[in-house]
């Protein structure tokens, strides 16, 4: 992120509170102007962004993962997005939420979204970066007990559901970085396999659904 086309305003990398005193010295040396490495309590993925929108409130953010390597365009080219359709999500990749008769498809029917596009049910997916325009988000969005009630392992899917109830579109980016490159040793606990492998993206979906009470019809009613 330090080397990308388009250097942002700041790079902050969210750590668990107990890993204070484990930071490599080679990691610690790169903290200055742009990086800074900040502490949280918390251990789920939601951190990141939840944290960054109580730190940055009137900033645009984009999320991205630190167990992959970036190309260097994947900013520039999300940012340029951004400038076109200023009021929207940015996803550089976005799955489709599928339905069948009104009832949510198990995760491995979402296919990535094939033909750049706005979606009511285009869901973008972290780990190619994601651009949140400021206040594009729910109120809600950083209520941890209830985050954690619902999706306590889908950040992606919190987030979605959290732009609906703010009216917020989510688009596929017309333009689409190469995929980033999985930093070797990092994957074997990855929340994907965890979500993927026990079918708990629906289930997940399915519980904040009920909450909100977010029909397929609803959804598509509320974006359009």
């Amino acid at each position: 992120m330090m080397q990308q086309e388009y250097v942002p305003e700041k790079i902050v990398l969210w750590l668990k509170d107990d890993l204070k005193d484990q930071i490599p010295k080679r990691l610690s040396k790169l903290q200055g102007d742009l990086f800074e490495i900040r502490f949280s309590p918390y251990g789920f993925s939601h951190r990141k962004l939840i944290h960054s929108l109580d730190a940055f409130p009137d900033k645009t953010v984009i999320t991205c993962d630190d167990d992959v390597i970036y190309q260097s365009d994947t900013l520039k080219i999300i940012y340029e997005e951004h400038l076109k359709f200023p009021n929207e999500i940015i996803g550089n990749r976005c799955r489709k939420m599928t339905y069948e008769n009104g009832k949510i498809n198990s995760y491995s029917k979402w296919p990535f979204v094939a033909n750049p596009q706005q979606g009511a049910h285009n869901m973008p997916v972290g780990a190619f970066c994601v651009l949140y325009p400021a206040h594009s988000l729910h109120s809600d969005v950083q209520d941890v007990d209830l985050f954690m009630k619902l999706a306590p392992k889908a950040d992606d899917l919190w987030f979605k559901a959290m732009a609906i109830l703010n009216n917020t579109k989510s688009l596929q980016n017309t333009s689409q970085p190469d995929i980033p490159i999985p930093i070797m040793g990092t994957q074997f606990v990855a929340l994907k396999k965890v979500n993927k492998g026990q079918d708990f993206n629906r289930v997940q979906w399915q519980q904040i659904c009920d909450h909100y009470d977010l029909t397929k019809d609803k959804i598509e009613h509320l974006l359009s």
